[in-house]
């Protein structure tokens, strides 16, 4: 891919354009540039290289070498199946792909045991009918597609914001509203790859909330995505100053009752409670719902007993 450099990017080093082009880690695109993936001006150059109005970057990174998945026989909360697709309640700590760190105990393992080769091919062979995911620690409610024409129309409904994915969280903090929405553009966090930010320059992403129950202190919100950026919820919230109980990456996780529930919620308290699509076959609505699991039931009637709670009607 080759970039020609604007001029609100001159001045920047090679490594810090081609990490944001890219979304790569600032050491993964040191690398890159070491083994001349990423040239400027069709030489190679160094990662300190500050660059000017109208170079141009040329970005030609290798194919990713495709791992062999072993299926695995993990059981699965299976919500719905037919030959089209599958909807799958996964519990909190299942990663949902292989990647480094967790090449198995993954959902993908657990599908490819449980489906053989009845799954899309879209996303690879990482992500065999993967067309959404949900983070490690968040539990609930993703929809797997078995065929290509399944994952493409599924895909469709995600892209022109029709699909319905309702969460549910306890955040830090009693909102001063009972509800609202966060129209905050989200990218990767410019000094932490790992992470993401609301940043100018980022994705449209819109999270439409609820307070269902406050707590004193604490909230149990309702959200609906319009759109699916990575992390979104958590990152929407912690940028509304009400990070997520247990999240420590964005900024929950402190407070003296997550100290003393940390064993309980293990990272956030998020749950995918409604998944809504159009079938494939024949655009018929399906909607279907999770119930609160036993991890946020259990933080909930922590709330509970550390504070009085009032509902909002």
């Amino acid at each position: 891919m080759l970039y020609t450099v604007a001029a609100e990017d001159a001045g920047k080093r090679t490594d810090v354009f081609a990490a944001e082009r890219e979304e790569l880690s600032r050491s993964a695109a040191q690398k890159y540039i070491e083994s001349g993936d990423i040239r400027v001006n069709g030489r190679q150059c160094t990662k300190r290289y500050i660059l000017k109005e109208g170079d141009v970057v040329d970005i030609s990174l290798p194919e990713p070498t495709e791992l062999d998945i072993v299926p695995e026989n993990i059981p699965l909360d299976i919500v719905y199946e037919d030959h089209a697709l599958l909807v799958v309640d996964k519990p909190k700590g299942m990663v949902v792909h292989p990647a480094p760190g967790n090449y198995s105990g993954t959902l993908v393992n657990a599908l490819l045991y449980h489906c053989g080769a009845e799954l899309s091919g879209i996303n690879g062979v990482i992500r065999p009918g993967i067309v959404h995911r949900i983070d490690k620690d968040t539990s609930g409610l993703l929809i797997v597609a078995k065929n290509d024409k399944a994952h493409r129309f599924i895909a469709e409904q995600i892209a022109e914001h029709s699909f319905l994915r309702e969460y549910r969280a306890v955040a830090v903090g009693s909102f001063r509203h009972s509800e609202g929405t966060i129209d905050a553009p989200i990218a990767r966090h410019p000094r932490d790859r790992k992470k993401m930010a609301v940043c100018s320059d980022g994705k449209p992403a819109v999270t439409h909330y609820r307070v269902i129950r406050d707590y004193a202190g604490y909230s149990f919100i309702s959200c609906r995505l319009e759109t699916g950026r990575t992390h979104q919820i958590r990152v929407h919230m912690s940028y509304k100053g009400h990070p997520l109980f247990g999240d420590t990456i964005y900024g929950g996780g402190r407070t003296k009752l997550e100290i003393k529930n940390e064993a309980l919620v293990r990272g956030q308290c998020l749950h995918a409670a409604i998944l809504g699509f159009r079938h494939p076959d024949d655009g018929r609505e399906m909607v279907f719902e999770s119930g609160l699991p036993e991890y946020f039931q259990g933080v909930l009637s922590a709330l509970g007993a550390a504070s009085g709670a009032a509902d909002f009607n």
